[in-house]
């Protein structure tokens, strides 16, 4: 399944708010894997943010997972590589 109207994806401050926050009360545990995994960081994050977007248009691994109330969620499932090699 593709991500319907994934060309208009939108993520709005939620990668620099909320992902890559080390300050954000929930986030900084995504932030500090984001980090020691594949090296993204606030100061990097334009890598993330271009990836998320492609996938959206692209990937084929798309989950619909059902109205939260405030629209459809979707997992979006895509390799992401970085300098660091790992996947």
């Amino acid at each position: 399944m593709k991500l319907p109207n994934g060309e208009s994806a939108d993520l709005g401050t939620k990668i620099e708010d909320y992902v890559l926050n080390p300050k954000h009360w929930e986030g900084r545990h995504k932030a500090r894997v984001f980090e020691s995994v594949l090296g993204i960081t606030l100061g990097n994050q334009q890598v993330l943010r271009e990836a998320i977007l492609a996938a959206a248009v692209n990937s084929e691994e798309v989950e619909a997972l059902g109205d939260n109330g405030h629209g459809m969620v979707y997992v979006l499932r895509f390799p992401l590589r970085q300098r660091t090699g790992r996947r």
